[in-house]
C-alpha cells in the first residue's frame, strides 16, 4: 500500500505540471489584463485622460512583468511557487497571493467537507432504505427527492432561498459568516449557532445535490446486489434480512460510490463556489469570479490549481478506500 501510495504521488507531479501549463495558458488568452482595468479605472472615476491613464497603465504593467511574454511569466510563477513558496501577489487583493487563499481556502474546504459528510450519511442511508422498501411509498418519495436534487440547478435554489429570507423573511445579514458582534469574538456556542444561521443555505443546498446523487447510485447498486447468489445463500443459512443487507449486501455495493471519492471534493467545491456567489460569502467562488472578471491571473492559476489538486488527492484517497474495503484489491495491487 506504501508503495502504491508513493507511485500514485510520483504520478501526481507531471500532471500538476500538465495542468498548471493549461490552466495558466487559458487564463491569459481572453485579451486585457489587470493594467487595462487600472486604466479604465482611472478614466471612469479618476478623471484621467486616455493618455494619462494609458501611460500610468503601462507603467504597472513593467513593474509587475505583465509585459513579458506569456511562457516567461508562466516560469517566473511555477519558479516562485518551487523555489519560494510564493504564489504570486495578487494586484486585485494588493497582498500575495498565499495570504488570499489561505484566507478563504480553509472556510471553503470547511464547508466542502461538512457538504460532503452529510451527504454521504444521508444519500447512503436514504439509498438503503429505498431499496430495502422497493416500490412502496418510501422508495417513491425518495425517488422524488433523488430526482429534483439531480435536476434542479445549485444556482436557482439560491436565488430562491435569498429571495424568502430578503423578501419574505426580512433577512438582513446575507454576504457575511458571522454577525458583528461576533465577528472577533472568541468561539462559544452563540457564535457557532449564529455561524450556523449565516452558511445553513449554502450547507442545505450543496448538500442536497450529493445526496439525490449518493442515494440514486446506492438503490441501484444495492438492489443488483440483493438478487446475488452468495445473498441468497447467506439467506438460506438463516441470517435476519438486517444482517444479510449490511454485512453481505451494502459494503459490495458501496464500491461505485468509493470511487466516486475520487471527484467528490472537486464537486462539493464547486457546489459551494456557485452557491456562495450567489450569497456573496467570502470564499473560494467569488475570489475566483472577481480574480477573473479584473485580470489577477495569478490569484484565478492558484485556485484552479487548487481544485485540480482536490481532484488528484481525491482520487487517490478513494483507491486507498477501495483497497480497505475489498481484499481482492489488495491482492491484485500486491501481485
Amino acid at each position: 500500500m506504501l508503495r502504491f501510495l508513493a507511485m500514485r504521488i510520483a504520478s501526481a507531479v507531471p500532471v500538476m505540471v500538465i495542468l498548471s501549463l493549461v490552466t495558466f495558458a487559458i487564463i491569459q488568452a481572453p485579451p486585457g489584463d489587470y493594467a487595462d482595468y487600472i486604466r479604465s479605472q482611472l478614466i471612469n472615476q479618476g478623471g484621467a485622460s486616455f493618455a494619462e491613464a494609458d501611460a500610468q497603465a503601462q507603467a504597472y504593467r513593467v513593474e509587475h512583468g505583465l509585459d513579458k511574454p506569456l511562457p516567461v511569466q508562466y516560469l517566473n510563477w511555477v519558479a516562485g511557487i518551487i523555489t519560494r513558496g510564493d504564489f504570486g501577489y495578487s494586484l486585485y487583493y494588493n497582498k500575495p497571493v498565499a495570504a488570499v487563499v489561505g484566507e478563504r481556502l480553509p472556510r471553503t474546504l470547511l464547508l466542502a467537507l461538512v457538504c460532503h459528510l452529510l451527504a454521504s450519511v444521508l444519500g447512503i442511508t436514504f439509498g438503503i432504505w429505498a431499496a430495502t422498501w422497493q416500490y412502496t411509498w418510501i422508495d417513491s418519495g425518495l425517488s422524488a427527492i433523488s430526482f429534483l436534487g439531480m435536476t434542479v440547478p445549485r444556482f436557482l435554489m439560491a436565488l430562491i432561498i435569498v429571495y424568502l429570507l430578503v423578501f419574505q423573511f426580512n433577512v438582513s445579514e446575507i454576504g457575511s459568516f458571522f454577525s458583528p458582534q461576533y465577528g472577533g469574538a472568541p468561539w462559544s456556542w452563540a457564535k457557532f449557532a449564529d455561524l450556523v444561521k449565516h452558511v445553513w443555505p449554502v450547507v442545505a443546498i450543496a448538500t442536497f445535490g450529493g445526496l439525490a446523487y449518493n442515494m440514486r447510485v446506492m438503490r441501484g447498486n444495492l438492489l443488483d446486489t440483493l438478487n446475488a447468489q452468495y445473498v441468497e445463500t447467506a439467506k438460506a443459512k438463516g441470517l435476519t434480512g438486517s444482517a444479510v443487507v449490511m454485512r453481505h449486501a451494502v459494503p459490495n455495493a458501496l464500491h461505485p460510490l468509493i470511487m466516486y471519492q475520487g471527484v467528490v471534493l472537486p464537486y462539493m467545491l464547486t457546489g459551494e463556489i456557485e452557491t456562495a456567489i450567489i450569497f456573496a460569502l467570502p470564499t473560494v467562488g467569488p475570489a475566483i469570479v472577481g480574480s477573473m472578471a479584473v485580470g489577477d491571473v495569478y490569484v484565478t492559476a492558484t485556485f484552479m490549481m487548487v481544485l485540480s489538486a482536490t481532484l488528484i488527492v481525491g482520487n487517490i484517497i478513494a483507491d486507498m478506500l477501495l483497497a480497505l474495503l475489498d481484499p481482492r484489491v489488495r491482492q491484485f495491487r500486491e501481485s
